[in-house]
C-alpha cells in the first residue's frame, strides 16, 4: 500500500512540475516518450523545483520516522473479505457520484475530452491517467491495423472526387497573407439580421460583417454548412485546415491530433510557397490539446493565453474577450514574416452568451423564454465591433492590401433543442418548426475577402467546411490534386454541392435528409412517398456521403497519411516546434534577416504599428446608450 501510495504521489508531483513548464498534464504518450520529455526539461529542471515541494513528500518522512521509532506498529492481521468488499463498493459508489456530478456540470466530459484541465479538475490525476491510458490503447490499436493498401483506397477516392480549379479564380490571391478570423458560434441567420427592441426600434446585429458580406471583393457563400460533431470548434479546425472530418464520437484533436501525420494548410504553404504560420488564441494552450496538435499541423507559432494580459476584467471561462484579444495580438502579428498564414480564434460569442455588464453593455437583448437566445445577439454584436476594429488596424498598418481575409462560423450557436424559442424571431411559427428547419439552421457564414478584386459576390453554391481548404488553396495558386482532401473547390464547375453531416445526414440543392427524414428543399415539406427516380437519386447521394465519411475516418483513425508519398511534402517532425519564448524568437529572426525581413514592422522602418490600433467600448461608440444606462442606474438608486 505504501508503494502504491508512493507511486501516486510521484505521479502527482511529476504532473505539477510538468505543468509549471508546459501548462499541461502528463499523458501516456508523454510517458512513453520520456526521453523527449526529459530533453525538454533538462535545461530548466532545477528551476521547476521549489522549496515548498518537500511538502508533497512530508508524509513519507513522517511515516519513516514513526515506523523506525516504533511510534506506529504494523498490524499484520488480514482484512476480512466482507470488509474489503464493502470498502470497494463504497469507493465505486463515491466515484460514480463524483462522475455524475462532473458530467452534470460539464456535459460530455468523457466523450468530448475538450480539456485535460477539466478532466483533472473533476476526476483527479489518477483517474485522468487511467482514462488517457484506455484512450491511447484504443487509438494505437486502430493505427496498428492500418496498412499502405488502405492509403491506396483513399487515393483512389480523392482522385475520383477531385474538382479542378476554375481558371477564372485560380491564383487570384497568390502570394498574399492569409488571415483566418474564427467567428465563434456565428450562424448564417445573423447575416443582415435586425433585432427589434421593446420600443419597436430595429438594431443591426453585425453591421460591419454584413458590409463585408455584400462587398464585391468578398466571395460570400449563403449555403455553407458547418460539419462538426462532439469536437465542436476543434472539429471545425480539422475541417478548415485539413479538409478532413472530425470523429463521430469524441474529439479528433484529443484522440488523434497529437499523434497523426497531416497535410495541413500551414505546412503545404510553408513547403510550397515559403509561408510562415501562426495561431492566436487567448485561452489555455492545452484546451482541445491545441499545443500538441498544432505542432503536427506544422504551425510555426502558437500564441496562447500565456502571451496575453488576461485578467478577470477582460476575460471569461473561455479566454480573453475579443477586443483586447485582437488588440494584444498586434504586437506579435507585426513581426511575422510575409507571406504568412494566420488564424485568430475569437471566443466572446460563446455559450452561455451572458450579456456584458461593463462598458460593453447596451445592445438590446432578445425577449424569449430562453436566456441563452436573449444574450446571443449582444455578444454577436460585440464580436462584429471587434472584427471591425481589427480590419481598421489592418488597413492602417498596411497589411490589408496584401492579405486574403477569411471569416467563418465554426458551428451552431443556438442548438436544435432551443430553436423553437428562436422561431418567432425568425418570422416562423414555433409549433410548425421541424427538422427541416433545424437542418437549414446549420448554415454558418463563410467569406473570402480579397482586397483589390471585384469578382466576388454572394454565391449560392452548397458546400461545407470540408470544402474550405481546397477552395482557398486554389485561390492561392496551389493545386490540391496531390493532397489527400475530402472536400472540393466550391468555385469549381465540378463541385458536387453535397454537404455531409457527421451523423450521415446531408443537404443538397434539392434534398435535405436530416435525422432520418427526407425533405424537398423547394417546399420544405417531408417526402413521405418518394418516387422511384427520387429514391434512386437520394440513394446515390447517401452513398456518396457515406463514402466521404468512411474514407475520412480511415485516413484519420488509421493515420494513413504516414503512408502517403505522392504529396511531395517532407514529413513534419513535431519535435521541431516549440511554442515557448516565441516573442523573443520572432524578434531574433527579424533581426537576423535585417534588410531581407518582410514583416510589417520592418517595412514600417522598424517602428511598431501598435499605435495604429484603435479600440473603444460599446458605450463610447454609442454615447446615447451610456446616457440612458446612467439615467436608469440613477433611477434605480
Amino acid at each position: 500500500m505504501l508503494f502504491i501510495y508512493f507511486l501516486a504521489t510521484v505521479l502527482l508531483f511529476a504532473n505539477i512540475a510538468y505543468y509549471r513548464e508546459f501548462t499541461d498534464f502528463i499523458t501516456i504518450n508523454t510517458i512513453l516518450g520520456a526521453g523527449k520529455v526529459a530533453g525538454g526539461l533538462a535545461g530548466s529542471t532545477l528551476k521547476l523545483l521549489q522549496i515548498k515541494d518537500i511538502l508533497y513528500f512530508i508524509d513519507f518522512i513522517v511515516l519513516a520516522i514513526a515506523l523506525g521509532t516504533k511510534k506506529i506498529k504494523m498490524d499484520e492481521r488480514p482484512i476480512r473479505a466482507r470488509t474489503a468488499l464493502a470498502i470497494t463498493a463504497l469507493s465505486v459508489m463515491v466515484f460514480s457520484g463524483n462522475l455524475f456530478l462532473a458530467e452534470t456540470d460539464r456535459s460530455g466530459l468523457l466523450t468530448r475530452t475538450f480539456s485535460r484541465d477539466y478532466l483533472v479538475k473533476y476526476l483527479g490525476i489518477n483517474a485522468f491517467t487511467a482514462y488517457d491510458a484506455v484512450q491511447t490503447y484504443q487509438t494505437t490499436q486502430v493505427r496498428a491495423q492500418a496498412s499502405p493498401n488502405d492509403m491506396d483506397e483513399a487515393k483512389d477516392y480523392v482522385s475520383e472526387h477531385y474538382a479542378e480549379p476554375n481558371d477564372k479564380y485560380y491564383g487570384m490571391a497568390e502570394g498574399k497573407n492569409v488571415i483566418y478570423i474564427h467567428l465563434e458560434s456565428v450562424q448564417q441567420f445573423l447575416i443582415d439580421y435586425e433585432l427589434e427592441d421593446e420600443n419597436g426600434e430595429k438594431h443591426e446585429v453585425m453591421p460591419f460583417i454584413n458590409s463585408l458580406y455584400h462587398d464585391d471583393s468578398t466571395f460570400s457563400f449563403d449555403n455553407f454548412f458547418h460539419q462538426v460533431a462532439a469536437g465542436k470548434t476543434s472539429d471545425a479546425e480539422t475541417l478548415m485546415d485539413n479538409s478532413l472530418f472530425g470523429l463521430n464520437q469524441g474529439s479528433f484533436f484529443t484522440q488523434f491530433g497529437g499523434k497523426n501525420t497531416f497535410e495541413s494548410a500551414p505546412n503545404i504553404l510553408k513547403q510550397t510557397k515559403g509561408y510562415e504560420s501562426a495561431v492566436f488564441h487567448g485561452n489555455a494552450g492545452n484546451f482541445w490539446n491545441r499545443n500538441e496538435v498544432y505542432k503536427h499541423f506544422g504551425y510555426d507559432h502558437f500564441f496562447d493565453a500565456s502571451y496575453y494580459d488576461v485578467n478577470d476584467e477582460n476575460s471569461f471561462q473561455y479566454g480573453l474577450h475579443d477586443k483586447p484579444f485582437f488588440e494584444q495580438s498586434v504586437k506579435y502579428l507585426e513581426h511575422l514574416q510575409q507571406p504568412f498564414y494566420s488564424k485568430f480564434i475569437a471566443v466572446s460569442n460563446h455559450y452561455p452568451y451572458s450579456e456584458f455588464t461593463n462598458e460593453e453593455a447596451g445592445f438590446p437583448l432578445a425577449d424569449t423564454p430562453d436566456e441563452t437566445i436573449n444574450g446571443y445577439f449582444a455578444t454577436a454584436n460585440y464580436l462584429d465591433t471587434a472584427v471591425e476594429e481589427f480590419f481598421n488596424y489592418l488597413k492602417e498598418s498596411g497589411l490589408y492590401d496584401n492579405s486574403v481575409i477569411v471569416l467563418y462560423g465554426d458551428h451552431y450557436g443556438i442548438s436544435d433543442g432551443r430553436n423553437e424559442n428562436l422561431a418567432e424571431l425568425l418570422g416562423k411559427d414555433s409549433s410548425e418548426w421541424d427538422n427541416y428547419d433545424n437542418a437549414q439552421m446549420q448554415r454558418v457564414p463563410y467569406m473570402i475577402h480579397i482586397p483589390g478584386q471585384s469578382e466576388g459576390g454572394i454565391n449560392h453554391t452548397y458546400g461545407g467546411e470540408v470544402d474550405a481548404m481546397p477552395t482557398l488553396m486554389h485561390l492561392l495558386g496551389v493545386d490540391t490534386k496531390n493532397y489527400i482532401q475530402m472536400g472540393q473547390d466550391m468555385l469549381s464547375d465540378q463541385h458536387q454541392q453535397l454537404v455531409a453531416f457527421r451523423d450521415g445526414s446531408f443537404v443538397s440543392p434539392d434534398y435535405t435528409n436530416y435525422s432520418g427524414t427526407l425533405y424537398d428543399n423547394k417546399t420544405g415539406e417531408a417526402i413521405e412517398s418518394p418516387s422511384e427516380d427520387q429514391q434512386a437519386e437520394v440513394k446515390k447521394l447517401q452513398e456518396d456521403v457515406n463514402k466521404q465519411l468512411e474514407t475520412s475516418d480511415k485516413v484519420t483513425q488509421g493515420d494513413l497519411l504516414r503512408f502517403h508519398t505522392g504529396s511531395g511534402l517532407d514529413p513534419i517532425d513535431p519535435d521541431d516546434y516549440d511554442y515557448k519564448n516565441m516573442e523573443e524568437r520572432i524578434l531574433k529572426k527579424e533581426e537576423k534577416l535585417g534588410d531581407d525581413s518582410t514583416s510589417i514592422y520592418s517595412e514600417n522602418d522598424d517602428k511598431s504599428t501598435e499605435d495604429e490600433y484603435e479600440t473603444k467600448s460599446y458605450q463610447e461608440y454609442h454615447p446615447e446608450v451610456r446616457e440612458q444606462l446612467e439615467k436608469e442606474n440613477s433611477e434605480d438608486k
